[in-house]
């Protein structure tokens, strides 16, 4: 079971890297729109990249080492901005996907 599990996650991990060019058009505007919002913060980089709907917000704040108000007003102008779910305010879920290193490009200039 457990070897069929992975197998399956390898699996969804290929897909994703193939299909990613045809997602990023997909999600252009909303992209830039995240891009914009984030900034060059390095703090709200990481904690947009932990908002999968599975971390509260003090665990994205410990992890993405934010300050509390901080994140609390990056979230409400995350959801202003429609990009993340509107029922996500305690446990804040991306509405796009985005790769690992979709921030990389920002983070150099």
């Amino acid at each position: 079971m457990n070897e069929e599990i992975e197998l399956l996650r390898q699996m969804r991990d290929l897909l994703l890297v193939m299909a990613e060019p045809a997602i990023a058009k997909r999600d252009q505007k909303l992209r830039e729109a995240l891009s914009a919002t984030v900034g060059r913060s390095k703090a709200k980089m990481k904690a947009v990249l932990l908002m999968d709907g599975t971390r509260t917000q003090t665990t994205i704040e410990h992890e993405a080492n934010i300050d509390k108000g901080s994140l609390s007003r990056f979230v409400k102008q995350l959801r202003e901005a429609a990009l993340i779910t509107s029922d996500a305010t305690r446990n804040p879920k991306l509405v796009i996907s985005v790769p690992p290193n979709f921030f990389d490009s920002e983070e150099a200039q």
